[in-house]
Order: C-alpha cells, then sequence, then structure tokens
C-alpha cells in the first residue's frame, strides 16, 4: 500500500492533478512527482480567454493556464489543456445568473467542484488511466471503519471543507488532498523548494469569471433584462423608495440600500423575485431558527434517521459553526433528498442559495443547499 492508499508500487501509480496555475496546485504536483508518482497535469480552460495567454496584459485565467505550464515543464510532466468552456457555462455560470434571478446568493465554486471537478474532470482522469485524481484544496481525507472520509484543513484559515461538501463518497474514494495537512506558509516554502516560479503567487479572492467583483454585470450579460426596477418595501409594508434591480441585493446587506430615515439601520430582509420586491427591515426580523436544505449530500456512514441527529453547521463559508440538529424531510433518501436544520440558537442574514454544511468535530457529515429559512419562534 503506497502513500495515497492505493495497493500499486508508487511508479505504477498514475495520479492525475487538477492544475489551476497557482502555487497550491503547483505544489501539489510538485510533491507526488518527488514521491515518485506517474504525475499527469490538466488544467481546465473554463471561459473565454481569447488569444492572451501569455502577452503583456493577458487576463488572469491566461495567466494561470501559461502559470501551469511553466510549473509543469518544471516538474517533468506531462500537462494538458481541456476546454471545458461549455460545461462550465451551462454547469456553473448559467445557474449562477439564473439563481440571483431567483432571488438567491449563489456559489459558484460550490457548483463547479461538484460538476465540472468532481465529476467532469474526474470522468477525464479515468479516461487516462489514472488511480486517483489530486487537487491543491485544504481539505483532508481520512480513511475510516466505513471508508473514505472529508475532514476539516489543519490549517484552518484555509480549510475549504465547506466548499467541498457536495463531494460524494464514490468520488472521495477516487480523490486525493495532498494539502490538507500542511499550513500554507509551508506551501509556500516548498514551491520555493521545487524552484517552482508560482511560489510568490497572490492567492485569487475572486469568483474566476467575476475578476473584478461585479457580479451584477455578469448577470446582466447573461440574462438581459435581469436588472428590472420594482419597490424597496419595509416588512411593516411601506414602500420606502425605488431599486434597479433584485440582482443588486443579497440577504443581510445594509449597505448600499439606497433608502433611509429610519430609527434602526435597514437590512435586506428577503427578495421577491417575481414581485421585483426588495424587503428590508431592522436586524430582528433577519433572525432565523430552521433552515429548509435541498440536495442534500450525506456522507456520514449511518443514514439520516427521523429522529434527526445533532451537528455543528456552517451556514455561510465565512460563519463559525452553530449548534443545531439536522432532520430528513419526508421521502429524502441520503443523497438529493432534503433536510430540516433547527437552530439552538437563532443566526441572522441567511439566504437561499447558500450551503450549511454539518460537522462533527473536524469531520463533514454532509450538507445541502439552503431552499429556505424561517424564524418559527416569532410565528
Amino acid at each position: 500500500m503506497n502513500s495515497l492508499g492505493i495497493n500499486k508500487a508508487v511508479g505504477a501509480t498514475r495520479v492525475v492533478v487538477a492544475m489551476s496555475g497557482g502555487v497550491d496546485s503547483s505544489v501539489t504536483a510538485a510533491l507526488l512527482r518527488a514521491e515518485g508518482y506517474d504525475v499527469v497535469g490538466i488544467t481546465l480552460q473554463l471561459y473565454d480567454h481569447g488569444a492572451a495567454v501569455a502577452k503583456k496584459g493577458a487576463c488572469c485565467a491566461g495567466q494561470d493556464i501559461y502559470d501551469a505550464r511553466q510549473a509543469a515543464e518544471r516538474l517533468d510532466i506531462p500537462h494538458y489543456v481541456l476546454d471545458y468552456e461549455s460545461r462550465f457555462r451551462q454547469s456553473v455560470m448559467e445557474d449562477f445568473a439564473d439563481s440571483y434571478l431567483r432571488g438567491e446568493t449563489p456559489i459558484p465554486c460550490v457548483s463547479c467542484n461538484q460538476t465540472v471537478k468532481f465529476r467532469d474532470l474526474l470522468a477525464t482522469a479515468r479516461d487516462l488511466g489514472a488511480d486517483a485524481l489530486a487537487t491543491g484544496h485544504y481539505v483532508r481525507r481520512v480513511m475510516g471503519p466505513e471508508g473514505a472520509e472529508l475532514h476539516r484543513a489543519v490549517d484552518r484559515r484555509r480549510d475549504q471543507s465547506y466548499f467541498l461538501f457536495a463531494t460524494t463518497r464514490e468520488q472521495l474514494d477516487f480523490l486525493r488532498f495532498p494539502l490538507g495537512g500542511l499550513e500554507k506558509d509551508a506551501v509556500r516554502a516548498e514551491a520555493e523548494r521545487h524552484g517552482l516560479a508560482v511560489a510568490d503567487k497572490p492567492d485569487s479572492q475572486d469568483i474566476c469569471f467575476v475578476p473584478q467583483g461585479s457580479y451584477a454585470t455578469v448577470v446582466q450579460k447573461l440574462r438581459p433584462g435581469a436588472s428590472d426596477p420594482g419597490d424597496i418595501v419595509h416588512v411593516d409594508g411601506r414602500v420606502l423608495g425605488r431599486h434597479e434591480g433584485i440582482i443588486h441585493y443579497t440577504i443581510g446587506q445594509r449597505r448600499g440600500l439606497g433608502v433611509g430615515g429610519e430609527r434602526e439601520p435597514l437590512f435586506v430582509v428577503r427578495l421577491e423575485p417575481e414581485a421585483r420586491r426588495v424587503v428590508v427591515g431592522p436586524k430582528t426580523a433577519l433572525a432565523t431558527d430552521a433552515v429548509v436544505l435541498r440536495s442534500l449530500n450525506w456522507l456520514a456512514g449511518t443514514p439520516l434517521e427521523a429522529a434527526g441527529r445533532a451537528v455543528q453547521v456552517k451556514l455561510r463559508s465565512v460563519s463559525e459553526p452553530a449548534s443545531a440538529r439536522i432532520f430528513p424531510r419526508a421521502g429524502s433518501g441520503n443523497e438529493g433528498g432534503g433536510a430540516e436544520l433547527v437552530l439552538e440558537t437563532p443566526q441572522f442574514g441567511i439566504s437561499p442559495g447558500q450551503a450549511a454544511v454539518c460537522y462533527d468535530g473536524d469531520r463533514v457529515l454532509g450538507g445541502g443547499w439552503i431552499a429556505a429559512a424561517e424564524n418559527r419562534l416569532a410565528a
């Protein structure tokens, strides 16, 4: 059994590495290459870069492909660029736009991992005869009594387990995450040790197809007419003003509402896309103690039973876990069904379209997409 838990000699074990052009995936390839694995690097072209690759003024994605190719050359491994633009547009970008039109706040990075990377790329890796697909995500794969488990990374500042909640147990059998046990500083030190030019490359802070952070601009391009105006309404029914499209607002938003004159600060409480209404109110109106989930991906070895299970749940990527109990909804199974979270303490600003990810300590038990948030105590 080699270090990846595969019953083959290291040199006979082929590992496809998803190389984004950043320091993390480059070091992933370097570490595996140094161990003697048969490493193949693959970079995905996810959206149109034109012919700007490696030229002055090139867009960041074009530069990323160039950086990945340079890293592969340095490591002396084969490297391929695959055109996944149509898949990415259909599975990620189109869904991103439609989610905003439904009044949700989407997380395209989760959708990308769920579809393009861990479904399509994983299938491609198998076609290439790979024994495993490795990525530079900061998350740990731990073997438990019932198979592979998903755990939080050692470096909590970099932990990406929230964004990988939709990874299935079958996918976990094939995936490897070599950086899960390392601190970020150690990863950059490894990059320097292996002579990788990306050792000091800054981490990307933006969604890849929204490099300037203007989500509304992207949605408008994909869905012309998405900025239809409407009313800004207080929870008590008063019309306070007008807006230029609900795509400019998210639940919990306080700044840039364009209304004022109230005693208490106003927050976006909910979005009503069919009526084109943005509903605002005081922070107390954001309190949520029950969350309905769709497309539950349950990774725990035992099924979720009717009596429910106590969990710690992250309701946003940047939030601290909150105590809750998760119950299956009628007709739901272990994967693809629904669930309901009852929170021990009300939380604020929970938005449909985000993810709720359940933990038992460091282990990811599963998660789902937030379909609705309710305040039953106030009912």
